[in-house]
């Protein structure tokens, strides 16, 4: 566990504004996330483990751009088997489609003990499929939390964490769900990081905990590095969401990193369902990192096409680069990582706040809690100049 020293627990209590009504705000979480978060344990990347680290979640504070701007936010395939249904040309390359029936070729299964301390077990995919955790649904890949199986107070319940077998140093990154995981005590996540956790970063597109209203956007460097989040951006480094903390840099003990919340109730869990769910896109390069989100109803013609163009998508809903950063220096070789856990050290630290009833450690027995701990993935796509 980690805890945040007085002075900056008064920082964000004098300079940091509150989140929604209901629960705790983005404030809450943040100092919570930082009071609890031991790291999730980067393993070797043998068949069966996939990569881990810690992770942040902040105070917010006044966006650069409004809070109300508009967030227009299968099969394992090569670009040469992908079908784009228009004739839209981009300079982006298809390299990896994961959807459909053959998704899980390119992933690996982690089954280890959970890094973060949540009350789950991580299954392998024979188990995983046999127990209906993993399936095809509707159009989408559902990576499930067990809901079914009578668990103790306390125990462990089921659950599934996947990582790529490829890694990346760069690229442009789209999710497409239809649905992810809800419900008190899950702590949902699709995030990427680096070898010796946090020597080559980690970026969190989708994180947050006991169906919190906003998603939280997360960058963490390594020692040595400088990386810092601006304020007051200039217009090529601008974004839409609200500021959780500027200091990148993270190791045990002092892991916020730096990130921001989405002022949007539709970026994350019930809000997120309820929206009919939408597109992640992340845009990784030397000079920065970007990330989009798309609701159902706004996802640009280019990404339907698979002929990205993030030119002209406009302000993005977080940015880390330029001069604050040399993110080619402390971002690279990621796998991308998509699980969830119950409870753990974030999730059940910040379990009381939440608004949920009785304790995480009860909730766990609760299967019914669990029936929309899911992820449906359309399709997640990785494109390279």
């Amino acid at each position: 566990m980690h805890s945040l020293s007085v002075l900056s627990l008064l920082v964000l209590a004098l300079g940091l504004t509150s989140g929604a009504a209901a629960g705790p705000g983005p404030r809450e979480v943040y100092a919570d996330y930082e009071r609890r978060f031991a790291h999730k344990g980067l393993a070797a990347r043998a068949t069966t483990s996939a990569a881990g680290s810690c992770k942040t979640r902040g105070a917010s504070s006044t966006p650069v751009a409004s809070a109300s701007s508009t967030h227009k936010a299968g099969t394992t395939k090569s670009a040469s088997s992908s079908k784009p249904t228009s004739t839209a040309t981009s300079k982006y390359k298809l390299t990896d489609l994961h959807e459909g029936s053959t998704f899980f070729d390119g992933w690996n299964f982690f089954e280890g003990a959970d890094p973060t301390h949540g009350n789950v077990n991580f299954v392998s995919q024979a188990s995983a499929s046999k127990a209906g955790l993993t399936k095809q649904s509707g159009g989408a890949t559902i990576i499930a939390v067990d809901s079914t199986s009578v668990v103790a107070a306390g125990g462990s319940r089921n659950s599934v964490r996947i990582s790529t077998k490829k890694s990346y140093s760069s690229g442009l990154f789209i999710a497409d769900f239809s649905h992810m995981p809800q419900g008190c005590g899950t702590w949902p996540a699709w995030w990427s990081a680096g070898p010796n956790w946090p020597s080559a970063g980690e970026i969190d597109i989708i994180e947050g905990v006991n169906d919190q209203a906003n998603n939280q956007y997360t960058l963490h460097s390594g020692s040595g590095s400088a990386c810092t989040l601006s304020t007051a951006p200039p217009a090529a480094e601008a974004y839409t969401s609200n500021v959780l903390g500027t200091t990148c840099l993270s190791t045990d003990g002092a892991n916020s990193g730096c990130g921001f919340s989405d002022p949007s109730p539709a970026s994350f869990g019930p809000g997120f369902n309820a929206a009919g769910g939408g597109v992640f896109a992340h845009l990784w390069d030397s000079t920065g990192i970007k990330v989009w989100r798309f609701g159902r109803n706004a996802i640009p013609a280019d990404v339907a096409a698979r002929a990205p163009n993030p030119s002209g998508w406009g302000t993005p809903a977080a940015a880390w680069g330029g001069a604050a950063c040399d993110i080619a220096a402390h971002f690279y070789e990621h796998v991308l990582t998509l699980d969830t856990t119950i409870c753990g050290d974030w999730a059940a630290g910040a379990y009381a706040g939440s608004g949920c009833p009785g304790t995480c450690s009860e909730m766990v027995a609760n299967a019914t809690n669990f029936k929309e701990a899911n992820w449906g993935v359309k399709s997640i796509a990785v494109y390279q100049l």
